[in-house]
């Protein structure tokens, strides 16, 4: 049983090093020598527990995914909340992982890392929530669902991510609480506009 549990932390150890190392370096930034650094063991040890570090950066981001709140991934039932929901949920539970995915523009990974799989499933699942609000009449008919989850995506990951463009636009920085608070009440405002006409026809 001690050996279960021992197992189990240095797992763990190793997957939270793995995170720190990935979301700072990006993946082909991360060495696995630094992530058996930072866990405090030996480089040959993550071996016995992961293949490779194709198989590590897929199961630290389903870890880190697992980690979060459920709820952060439950849109609200008005899509005028949504824009602002899911702002807050990026800046209040996922940063760490925003800056990571940045990484992904300029990277050259190989084909089903960084948890894609996962990711593409919380991603569909707000087309699949955005189409059932259209069929409701809360969503215009002329828009396309997977369209308007691009847009709330960019607009709720784009400020935080590129901090000298929203510094240099708006003359504060996007961890600047008033800044967030102000355009949270923008991402309210600009929702009320995209989908104002069809709740009021409920």
């Amino acid at each position: 049983m001690g050996e279960i549990r021992n197992a189990e932390r240095t797992r763990k150890a190793i997957l939270q090093a793995a995170k720190e190392e990935f979301f700072e370096k990006g993946y082909t930034g991360a060495r696995i020598e630094s992530i058996a650094k930072r866990a405090g063991i030996n480089k040959q040890l993550i071996y016995h527990y992961f293949k490779g570090k194709e198989q590590l950066i897929n199961e630290t981001i389903e870890d880190f995914m697992a980690s979060l709140p459920s709820g952060n991934f439950t849109l609200p039932a008005d899509p005028r909340d949504i824009a602002e929901f899911r702002f807050n949920v990026n800046v209040n539970h996922l940063m760490e992982f925003l800056k990571f995915t940045a990484w992904e523009a300029v990277d050259t990974v190989p084909e089903n890392v960084n948890g894609e799989e996962h990711r593409r499933r919380v991603l569909q699942s707000y087309n699949e929530d955005m189409k059932a609000k259209q069929e409701k009449g809360q969503v215009p008919k002329e828009l396309d669902p997977a369209l308007l989850t691009l847009m709330l995506s960019s607009l709720t990951v784009y400020p935080l991510l590129y901090s000298s463009v929203t510094r240099m636009i708006t003359g504060r920085a996007p961890d600047d609480p008033e800044f967030q608070q102000r355009w949270a009440q923008f991402l309210g405002l600009i929702s009320e506009r995209i989908f104002k006409m069809d709740v009021e026809q409920e």
